[in-house]
């Protein structure tokens, strides 16, 4: 009999186009080894060009399906992407707070396209309940200014962002720099307030992006499922989710995804 992998379980929403969301989260922990299981907060109808239409689902509804996977099939790391509303995010901080595994925070705000996926009365509940319950935190820039108000221009700017989003409660965070406006290299930083990691990668000139955010969260809670340090989960996640976005395809009229399964193909 072959062994159990690791299981992971992502909580956040559908996306339609199977490009981000619940989507590529299976398929990133999929190609990454370990066995995904879900909890659907939010329907959207989305495609290459934009999300069309989100519809949350209640919170008996998560409470429900969370409970069904923790309860009889166990988790070992646990990724929330897309939460909606303040009464779904303390719902989910809730859930998260007594089991006792790594969790890894994608405070997702909005859409590649630029479609909000978060209420902004969220917003506060995001900051006090949820942050102080992950693992790791991986905001992009533009999440960074949603929720702390630091606005980064530069590297030494993904310091002050570090810290402004440690200061509500995580143990790590990782300020994703792949917006910042000039260099080579796409830079991301990885801290706890006391050690820091610097990682870089060549900045690859696709505009088929979609999902790179779900991707690396849901890379960095498959490598702790794993067992991992979190900056080596880090590490093995930047490799990952740099070599989808380099095979990242064109689909439909719009923004592509990043490719799940590059490694897979010749």
């Amino acid at each position: 009999m072959t062994s159990r992998p690791p299981l992971v379980l992502t909580v956040a929403g559908s996306d339609s186009g199977g490009g981000a969301g619940i989507q590529a989260d299976l398929k990133t922990m999929l190609a990454l080894g370990v066995h995904g299981m879900s909890v659907i907060t939010a329907v959207t109808a989305q495609n290459s060009r934009g999300v069309h239409g989100a519809w949350e689902l209640p919170e008996e509804a998560v409470r429900a399906q969370f409970r069904a996977v923790v309860d009889d099939i166990g988790v070992q790391a646990v990724k929330t992407g897309m939460l909606a509303s303040a009464p779904l995010v303390e719902a989910v901080a809730g859930l998260l707070a007594p089991v006792g595994v790594p969790v890894v925070v994608d405070p997702v705000g909005v859409s590649k396209h630029g479609d909000p996926l978060l209420a902004a009365s969220a917003l506060d509940s995001v900051r006090t309940k949820l942050l102080p319950v992950a693992t790791v935190a991986t905001p992009n820039l533009d999440e960074v200014a949603q929720l702390t108000g630091v606005v980064v221009a530069d590297e030494p700017g993904m310091r002050r962002a570090a810290d402004a989003i440690l200061a509500y409660g995580p143990r790590w965070a990782l300020i994703k720099g792949g917006h910042l406006p000039s260099g080579e290299d796409a830079v991301d930083l990885l801290t706890d307030g006391s050690e820091e990691h610097w990682l870089r990668a060549p900045r690859h000139d696709n505009r088929h992006t979609h999902g790179t955010g779900c991707t690396l969260a849901s890379a960095v809670a498959s490598g702790l499922a794993k067992g991992l340090p979190v900056p080596e989960a880090v590490r093995q996640a930047k490799t990952y989710v740099t070599g989808a976005i380099a095979a990242g395809f064109s689909l439909g009229a719009g923004i592509g995804p990043v490719d799940h399964g590059w490694r897979f193909r010749g």
